[in-house]
């Protein structure tokens, strides 16, 4: 299985960026991205840590799969 990458809030919102999302919102250290598609609205929360810890990681992986094609996640949080 391929090692997860050890990112943070502000790699993920570099990433997430180039997909078209934007962030809309921060609440304490959650923030907020959305991204209309296709007349849908696309939304992602998760923490702006330095170090977000794997299980997190991997869970917004598995939310972000539901709007973005794993082809083209997988290579942003695993190392090949």
């Amino acid at each position: 299985m391929p090692k997860l990458k050890v990112l943070s809030g502000v790699d993920l919102i570099k990433l997430f960026e180039d997909f078209g999302f934007s962030v809309i919102s921060q609440k304490g250290s959650h923030i907020k991205i959305l991204r209309l598609h296709q007349g849908e609205r696309q939304v992602l929360v998760f923490p702006n840590h330095k170090e977000i810890d794997k299980g997190t990681l991997k869970a917004i992986y598995r939310q972000a799969t539901k709007y973005i094609p794993e082809s083209e996640l997988k290579g942003q949080f695993y190392y090949e």
